[in-house]
């Protein structure tokens, strides 16, 4: 019959800790093996080709952007715009402003409220 080799639960322990970061070590090499030997990774461009020059982006006209509220510079309803226009919607943006939110306050009321 065998018997085990050892019944004491900390060097049962230190062994499978052991076995377990030498495989999380091995892991690590493969990785990083994988990083070095990456065939998906775009070939370096040969350096005789200039990159092309982007084009200039045109400003808008201050006219067709939407009215500003204080504290709004130009800049920020320009950008607001064109998120708006390049998600689809067609048409002008009337006018921006922020939503109220009050959810901490809410909840906080709320939690208040279920105490008592």
């Amino acid at each position: 019959m065998s018997h085990p080799v050892t019944t004491n639960p900390l060097i049962i322990m230190l062994i499978n800790m052991t076995v377990v970061f030498l495989v999380l070590i091995a892991l690590g090499v493969v990785i990083n093996l994988i990083h070095y030997i990456d065939p998906t990774k775009p070939k370096a461009a040969p350096e005789e080709a200039a990159p092309a020059k982007p084009e200039p982006v045109s400003e808008p006209e201050p006219a067709a952007a939407a009215p500003v509220e204080e504290g709004i510079s130009p800049e920020v309803v320009a950008v607001i715009a064109a998120a708006v226009a390049s998600m689809g919607c067609a048409g002008e943006v009337k006018a921006i402003r922020p939503l109220e939110r009050n959810n901490w306050k809410n909840s906080g009321r709320s939690a208040i409220q279920s105490r008592g």
